[in-house]
């Protein structure tokens, strides 16, 4: 059983590196730190646990269902196992929504990728010497007004990204998760190492691990909610993509719960490689995105061998970068190379050439026609709007009712391959009764916002 072109994973460590890469990403690597803290430390991530596998695995096993089932882009396999079930083929439409959010988030992405790539540079010509917090704010509003600059790392980012993908799943995604993701998880470990002795590490503890069970309250719940289901990368076609690719001889739940464990532990480990340092200098937690690109870098400039951890952070942030692209760009790809029933390269090249277009309408929002605005949105604001709080959560919803009141239970229990017949029917509930309305929540709030 083989996905569009008859490519398959050749093991279950390439799938899980691959699927892992790509729910990594660049803000959940600051974010859910943040967010953990904010809402109660140890208390939020036991609620966040809670809805990662009750609504973020379920989801996630019904995405790899329907795409190992359909073994074909999202828009197809939706369609393949609609007919299966006697059910309109239209339920493609679904599929062909995850394409546009993953299209649209990776229009902005690819530019953020190149603030990485730009500041990894950075970090290895200056190390970030004598910079201070007016420094560090002049020379990221210098990056955002050099549009030549970011043009230029958003393509080298990109680059990177469409080789991957020309090269295909085991010549190129493969062979790079392989190398980059145990890549990525050592530098975690060595920097967390290095912050445990260099200082702050205690207070990160607190800060991410005391439980505060006085912040828990209904805001705190939507935060989980939603972190749970934005974090694991669901909606967007790359894990159905995947799926297309997996054999039938690797168990999706045990796949599923090993990329959620892992999603969690990268994103706490990442906590305790950014907030000691931001601690130990008296920084600002709360600075969000400029997080990265202007509280850290004042921190390296102070700390004994800041130097050399820089370089190794941004190399870290380079990689779950550039392996979220590989995933949102391929789901895309496996659609355009089925449709036009062309190559993998032409269709690479395709892709990989309109997001580079278009980003360039993304990074002038940042300076040229950053006046520019619909309802107060630039043209930034509008993309994310569109992905993230209409898309995304929407696309959510209409494939949990497609898994669990289109797909027959014969099917998915086959697919899903769980002997406990309690286990299936576990998921079969959550997928029905807790995934839906927790997805129309977070729908609403988003379009309510």
């Amino acid at each position: 059983m083989a996905g569009p072109a008859g490519e398959h994973w050749s093991s279950r460590f390439a799938f899980l590196m691959a699927s892992v890469g790509f729910a990594v990403g660049l803000g959940n690597i600051w974010r859910f730190p943040y967010v953990t803290g904010e809402n109660g430390g140890a208390a939020f991530v036991i609620i966040y646990l809670a809805c990662a596998f009750g609504i973020g695995v379920p989801i996630l096993m019904a995405e790899l269902l329907i795409g190992r089932r359909g073994k074909g882009s999202p828009p197809n396999a939706m369609a393949v196992v609609a007919g299966e079930t006697h059910r309109s083929r239209h339920w493609k439409v679904v599929g062909g929504m995850g394409l546009l959010a993953a299209y649209t988030i990776e229009i902005v992405y690819a530019g953020v990728v190149g603030w990485v790539l730009w500041y990894l540079y950075k970090a290895i010509t200056t190390g970030f010497v004598g910079v201070d917090a007016q420094i560090a704010e002049a020379t990221f509003n210098g990056v955002l007004a050099d549009n030549v600059g970011m043009l230029f790392w958003t393509l080298v980012g990109l680059a990177i990204t469409g080789y991957i993908i020309y090269s295909g799943v085991k010549d190129g995604i493969e062979r790079a998760v392989r190398i980059m993701m145990p890549a990525m998880f050592l530098l975690l470990l060595g920097l967390a190492t290095y912050n445990y002795f260099a200082g702050g590490f205690g207070e990160a503890i607190r800060w991410l691990f005391t439980p505060d069970f006085s912040k828990i309250g209904p805001a705190t719940v939507l935060a989980a909610i939603g972190q749970a289901f934005f974090s694991i990368g669901v909606a967007m076609g790359g894990m159905m993509t995947y799926g297309s690719y997996l054999p039938r001889s690797i168990s999706i739940t045990q796949s599923v719960l090993i990329i959620v464990v892992a999603d969690t532990l990268v994103a706490l480990l990442a906590g305790l490689v950014i907030f000691p340092a931001v601690f130990n200098y008296g920084l600002n937690p709360a600075a969000g995105a400029g997080l990265i690109f202007q509280t850290l870098p004042v921190a390296f400039a102070q700390m004994p061998g800041g130097y050399g951890f820089s370089i190794l952070f941004f190399i870290m942030l380079s990689v779950a970068g550039i392996t979220s692209m590989v995933g949102l760009v391929e789901s895309v790809n496996s659609w355009v190379e089925e449709r036009f029933s062309i190559s993998r390269h032409k269709s690479a090249m395709i892709v990989v050439g309109s997001i580079a277009v278009l980003s360039i309408i993304s990074l002038m929002s940042y300076n040229v026609i950053g006046g520019v605005s619909m309802g107060g949105r630039n043209f930034n604001d509008i993309m994310d709007y569109f992905s993230n709080q209409i898309l995304l959560p929407l696309g959510g919803l209409l494939i949990a009712v497609f898994a669990g009141w289109v797909i027959t239970k014969e099917i998915s229990a086959d697919e899903l391959g769980i002997k406990n017949g309690v286990g299936h029917q576990l998921w079969y509930f959550l997928i029905r009764f807790v995934v839906p309305p927790a997805l129309l929540v977070i729908f609403v709030m988003g379009i309510s916002e």
